[in-house]
C-alpha cells in the first residue's frame, strides 16, 4: 500500500508530516474555506472516479473570494494536483477529497486583511456518510441556519461549520440520523451537511439561495436528472417546517451523504414512512452515474487510474 501523502505549502509530503503551526491563523479563527469531492470506486471497472472535480474547484474560488482570500493556482493545475495525489495514495474504495484554502500566517489578531494564504489537499477513504438504505430519520434543530449577514453562507466556510456540528450533535443525542436547520426568518434552510428537495404531487420544491443554502452541486445534479431523465418540474421557494410534515417525498443531497431519502421528520413519517418512487429512482440513477455506469454523464466524472491493460490475443 502506498505511503499516504497530502499536498502542503506547494509540496507531496507524508500524510503523518502535514502539520501546521498551533498559531496558525485559520486554527484559532477558523479563517479558511473548504470543499469536498467525492471518488467513488468501482471494481468491475477497477477504477476510481472523482466527481465534478473542476465544479468543486470553482466554487471553491468564489467562496474564497468571499472570504478575501487568494487561490494562487489555475483550475487547471488544481484538477492536475488533485488527479496526482489520489493516484498516489492508490486507494481502492470510495474516498474524500479535501481541499482547502486557508489563513497561513502565524499571527494572532481578528481580521482577514494582511494575512497570508495557502492551499492544502489530503485525501481519505470515506464510505457512507448517510444510510442510503435505510433513509435517515431528521429532527428540527433548534439551531437557526447562520445569516449570510453573519457569516457568508453560500461560501464553505471552515469557522462557520461550528452552527452545522451543534445541529448535527443535537439531532443524534437526541435519537435522529439528521438536523433539518431553519433559517431567521423560520423556513427550511438545509441539514448539517446537505440540500433538502421536497415533493408534493410529482413537484420537486427546494428552498432558494436567498434562505441562506449552500449552493449545492450534488443538489444541482440531482435536479438536472429530474428534469432531464423524468420531466419532472422544479421549484425553488421557501418552506416552512409544517409542510414538511405533509410531503409526499423528501430527500437530502450533498458530497457525503450523495442522495439520500427522509423517512421521518420529527417522529411524523413522510409519505408512507418508506422511499417515494421518485426519490428511489433519482438515488439509483445518481449511483450508477457517480460509478461510471452512465456514459452520457461521463463528462462529470474523472477516472484516476489508467485503463488496465488488455492481453493481447493470442
Amino acid at each position: 500500500m502506498p505511503t499516504p501523502t497530502a499536498f502542503l505549502r506547494g509540496e507531496l509530503v507524508p500524510l503523518e508530516e502535514a502539520n501546521i503551526n498551533v498559531m496558525t491563523h485559520a486554527f484559532n479563527y477558523g479563517t479558511a474555506v473548504f470543499e469536498g469531492i467525492r471518488g467513488n470506486w468501482n471494481a468491475d471497472h477497477e477504477q476510481l472516479y472523482l466527481f465534478k472535480v473542476r465544479d468543486h474547484f470553482e466554487r471553491l474560488r468564489k467562496s474564497a473570494k468571499i472570504m478575501r482570500m487568494e487561490l494562487r493556482y489555475s483550475d487547471d493545475e488544481l484538477v492536475e494536483i488533485t488527479n496526482d495525489l489520489v493516484r498516489r495514495n492508490g486507494y481502492n474504495e470510495d474516498v474524500y477529497v479535501r481541499p482547502i484554502v486557508y489563513k497561513s500566517s502565524e499571527v494572532v489578531g481578528v481580521r482577514m486583511h494582511d494575512l497570508e494564504d495557502d492551499f492544502l489537499l489530503f485525501v481519505t477513504p470515506f464510505g457512507a456518510y448517510l444510510d442510503p438504505e435505510a433513509g435517515v430519520r431528521c429532527m428540527t434543530s433548534s439551531w437557526r441556519r447562520i445569516d449570510d449577514t453573519m457569516i457568508p453562507a453560500r461560501a464553505k466556510v471552515n469557522g462557520l461549520y461550528v452552527n452545522n456540528a451543534m445541529a448535527k450533535t443535537e439531532a443524534q443525542l437526541s435519537g435522529f440520523d439528521e438536523a433539518i436547520m431553519l433559517n431567521a426568518d423560520g423556513h427550511v434552510s438545509e441539514g448539517s451537511g446537505e440540500n433538502i428537495v421536497m415533493i408534493r404531487d410529482g413537484v420537486l420544491i427546494t428552498p432558494p439561495e436567498s434562505d441562506n443554502i449552500l449552493e449545492g452541486l450534488t443538489l444541482d445534479t440531482a435536479l438536472q436528472f429530474a428534469t432531464d431523465e423524468m420531466g419532472l418540474e422544479v421549484v425553488k421557494r421557501s418552506i416552512d417546517r409544517s409542510e414538511l410534515y405533509i410531503a409526499d417525498e423528501i430527500f437530502m443531497t450533498g458530497t457525503a451523504a450523495h442522495l439520500t431519502p427522509v423517512t421521518e421528520v420529527d417522529r411524523v413519517p413522510i409519505g408512507d414512512g418508506g422511499f417515494g418512487p421518485i426519490s428511489k429512482r433519482l438515488q439509483e440513477t445518481y449511483f450508477d452515474m457517480i460509478t461510471g455506469k452512465l456514459p452520457q454523464y461521463s463528462e462529470w466524472l474523472s477516472p484516476v487510474y489508467e485503463p488496465a491493460a488488455v492481453p493481447a490475443s493470442s
